[in-house]
């Protein structure tokens, strides 16, 4: 007990003073017999994994980000099987592209990428860095183009306001303890070190089974909502697809209880938190290039 306690504050002083200082204190309290030397030891290795931790939950690069969302989406595609007909996917990603630049975020590390998911379900994921994956079931919702947009404009807004990274911060902020009393009294080499890899590997699919299996919190899915709209504006979509997309999804999801049902708020409870931003934009009347386009790709679905 006195073990953990010891490297408990050494984690806690370590944040705040730095690696160093916490050997010389530790080295002068076993010199002058206030702890034993074996007792420093602990202390010293503990502000080592709390600096390494520390560090680790600085603010994610651009990079790592990439990564990160490259191991989330193979997560994801353990359980959703890619859609591979060529030409739904370059048109989806296509329009992806066109609305991506013109959100707040036009570019990340390794671009955006947008890919079908050769599902029924109803749901589409938002990866990380910027993979978006839609399913064949959320595309055969969609009547016009203006629909599809407010789904791909949405999930552009989860990953420009980076809520799957929310995921990663708050679990490698608990890791800091979490990972020191658990090695307490333990020689601090490759088992600590593994353990941390260990907590942030966690982290990966912490953000896949959000985004899969309990969805995002009400008001980032408002704040995803909001994005959506301002970015369908800039392109010169009407941003009332938005409510026509939730009002399709939820005749469709009456007898689900998976996917969207499940990993997002109900349809109404979004409409009525945007509602006043759709303002009186009026109906969504597709031009009838537009039209023909989206039926086109949408055949091969």
């Amino acid at each position: 007990m006195k073990k953990a306690l010891l490297i408990l504050f050494a984690v806690s002083f370590a944040l705040v003073a730095g690696c160093k200082l916490i050997d010389v204190v530790a080295d002068a309290a076993a010199v002058t017999g206030v702890i034993s030397s074996e007792q420093a030891q602990y202390a010293s290795s503990g502000a080592k994994v709390a600096s390494k931790t520390f560090d680790a939950m600085k603010d994610i690069t651009p990079e790592q980000e990439y990564y990160i969302g490259r191991s989330v989406g193979a997560t994801v595609l353990k359980t959703y099987q890619p859609y591979t007909e060529k030409t739904v996917n370059e048109y989806v990603n296509l329009l992806g592209q066109a609305l991506a630049m013109a959100s707040d975020m036009p570019e990340t590390f390794g671009g955006y990428h947008f890919l079908i998911m050769a599902t029924d379900e109803i749901n589409a994921f938002g990866a990380p860095g910027g993979l978006i994956f839609v399913s064949r079931g959320l595309l055969k919702c969609c009547k016009n183009e203006d629909m599809l947009a407010a789904v791909l404009a949405h999930e552009i807004g989860h990953v420009q306001n980076k809520h799957g990274l929310r995921a990663i911060k708050a679990s490698r902020g608990t890791a800091v303890f979490t990972t020191a009393a658990a090695e307490a009294g333990k020689s601090f080499g490759g088992a600590e070190l593994a353990q941390l890899t260990t907590a942030f590997e966690g982290t990966i699919g912490d953000i896949a089974a959000t985004m899969v299996n309990s969805g995002y919190a009400r008001k980032l899915e408002t704040q995803a909502d909001t994005d959506a709209i301002t970015i369908m504006k800039r392109v010169g979509y009407n941003p009332t697809a938005i409510k026509d997309m939730l009002l399709e999804m939820e005749k469709q999801l009456k007898h689900s209880k998976g996917g969207f049902a499940k990993t997002h708020p109900d349809p109404q409870v979004r409409i009525k938190d945007i509602e006043k931003l759709i303002g009186g934009c009026g109906p969504v009347i597709s031009p009838k290039a537009r039209q023909e386009r989206f039926n086109r790709a949408m055949a091969q679905i």
